[in-house]
């Protein structure tokens, strides 16, 4: 199984790789069309490869569906936290009827019902 993972990167990695030298070219990077440029008084703009653009999108758009992921099970990691502070609770009172239940006993027939 292992083999296969390490196979399975290789070929990503040789994947961007082609993409990478496949688009050397520069191109300019723009944050508003020239349209809109026209109302603000500056328009900044960056040369740089095009494989970083599309690198930079593939990035962005994965942050995007993490943290978007991690918005939605919210509730799901809520609910799973108060069941966990509930069984602890249990787990507690538990205890403590089983330690009254075992007080007037002998110490080694009460320790041999708990671990039961």
């Amino acid at each position: 199984m292992r083999y296969i993972r390490y196979a399975s990167i290789a070929i990503f990695a040789l994947a961007l790789i082609s993409i990478a030298l496949a688009n050397r070219q520069m191109v300019t990077v723009k944050v508003l069309p020239e349209e809109l440029a026209v109302f603000s008084a500056m328009n900044p703009s960056v040369q740089m490869p095009l494989f970083l653009v599309i690198f930079g999108g593939i990035i962005a758009g994965l942050l995007v569906g993490f943290i978007w992921e991690w918005m939605r099970e919210h509730k799901h990691r809520a609910e799973a936290r108060r069941k966990h502070g509930e069984v602890k609770q249990l787990e507690r009172e538990l205890r403590r009827v089983k330690g009254q239940r075992d007080e007037g006993k002998d110490e080694v027939l009460a320790l041999l019902d708990e671990a039961s």
